[in-house]
């Protein structure tokens, strides 16, 4: 199976979660006419990331946010699935988390919800002081396939896309807001371990990787975009520009992704062997 990606970039305004809805479901109307069948947006697209007390009046459950993006989308042709950030209500406790969403003219459905992990506390960010962690993994079954989501530092621990293989994932969709940071490079540190990461995640258990990154300016703080696609051979196959909002559009196959897998069968040997390395994990 081959379907076009579109990945999102561009600067939400900060608190303005009306405004924002009513970008995304713009881009998403253009990902949809260009022929995507997927569009990924960042990190805290609905709303910004740098809101600080400003969290709980910025978020939304995830009904609230499939039906406003839907009074928005009824002028959609083509069904499209969508990743949307955004700051999360769930029965009055707050989350920095990541909707996976099936959007078609006559109605928005959200497949799955994930909250993010690690929630980092320290240097600029201060994310435990105003949201929780998740705990339960984000591994599903889509019409394009078995998709897992992490949001930003979860992807900095190799235990979560690896986790996310095991649990049998075709594709990695990766939203973040990360603040640039090392700019000994042509491309900032922060950017270039994120493509360092993804295309080892990829290359090691032949995972599509698709990062959706947060681009624009809050509080002084830089988010550069360069948002990426890496196919399942580890390649990097698409990359938007460095502070610019750009929609990226790209084939993902599906198809090379099974001859990779039976070329070189680490994942599966990795699966075979997981009860013995849960086993040493945990000392049992």
């Amino acid at each position: 199976m081959r379907f076009q990606v579109a990945v999102a970039q561009f600067a939400p305004e900060k608190g303005q979660v009306e405004a924002n809805l009513t970008r995304i479901a713009e881009i998403t109307l253009q990902a949809a006419s260009e022929g995507a069948e997927l569009v990924a947006f960042s990190e805290t697209a609905t709303s910004g990331y740098f809101l600080e007390g400003g969290v709980l009046e910025c978020s939304l459950s995830r009904n609230e946010l499939a039906t406003r993006l839907e009074a928005k989308l009824t002028r959609l042709a083509k069904p499209i699935d969508m990743v949307v950030g955004f700051y999360e209500n769930h029965d009055g406790q707050l989350y920095n988390s990541a909707a996976y969403l099936e959007a078609t003219s006559a109605d928005v459905r959200a497949v799955h919800v994930y909250k993010k992990t690690f929630l980092p506390t320290y240097g600029v960010f201060d994310e435990e002081r105003f949201v929780s962690a998740g705990t339960d993994l984000a591994v599903f079954e889509t019409r394009l396939g078995k998709v897992g989501l992490l949001i930003c530092e979860d992807i900095w621990h190799s235990v979560m896309p690896t986790l996310c293989a095991v649990r049998g994932a075709q594709i990695l969709i990766v939203p973040s807001a990360s603040p640039s940071r090392g700019f000994s490079q042509d491309i900032p540190g922060n950017i270039e371990r994120y493509e360092r990461l993804l295309r080892g995640i990829a290359e090691e258990h032949s995972l599509i990787c698709i990062h959706a990154a947060l681009s624009g300016f809050e509080g002084g703080k830089g988010f550069v975009g360069m948002s990426s696609v890496v196919d399942s051979n580890g390649e990097m196959i698409a990359r938007s520009p460095m502070m610019e909002d750009h929609l990226l559009i790209t084939e993902v196959d599906l198809e090379a992704q099974a001859v990779f897998r039976a070329n070189s069968p680490l994942l599966t040997d990795l699966q075979e062997k997981w009860p013995f390395i849960v086993s040493l994990a945990t000392g049992s």
